[in-house]
């Protein structure tokens, strides 16, 4: 089932990017809880600007290549929690995201736009 096309998948990235930027400063995460989703943010931002879909700046990676980038890292957040044993809040929010994360790989249609035959 494919219902997420990879124009709506781009700004999905910019916002999850966002969020895992901005929530642990505002809710006052500390030590790896806090940097780990900081760097996975940064990272998620990173790769998605140079996807080939339509909400980046160059477009040299994949977009199959950046759903398995994200499928890889939505394991890693829900891992995160239950190895570094971080606190509930904590570890709810890394679960949220990552299992959000998961969904929506599973359901975004991987063709970009330009490769879309009507």
């Amino acid at each position: 089932m494919t219902l997420i096309p990879s124009k709506y998948h781009g700004a999905l990235d910019y916002a999850v990017a966002a969020t895992l930027i901005v929530a642990p400063l505002a809710l006052n995460f500390e030590g790896l809880a806090k940097y780990l989703a900081i760097a996975g943010g940064l990272g998620l931002l990173s790769y998605s600007l140079l996807t080939d879909y339509s909400l980046s700046a160059r477009k040299i990676l994949s977009f199959k290549a950046h759903l398995v980038l994200d499928f890889i890292a939505a394991l890693g957040l829900v891992a995160a929690p239950f190895i570094f044993g971080f606190t509930s809040l904590e570890r709810a929010f890394y679960l949220l995201i990552g299992l959000s994360v998961v969904a929506v790989v599973l359901v975004t249609n991987t063709e970009t736009e330009d490769q879309v035959h009507v």
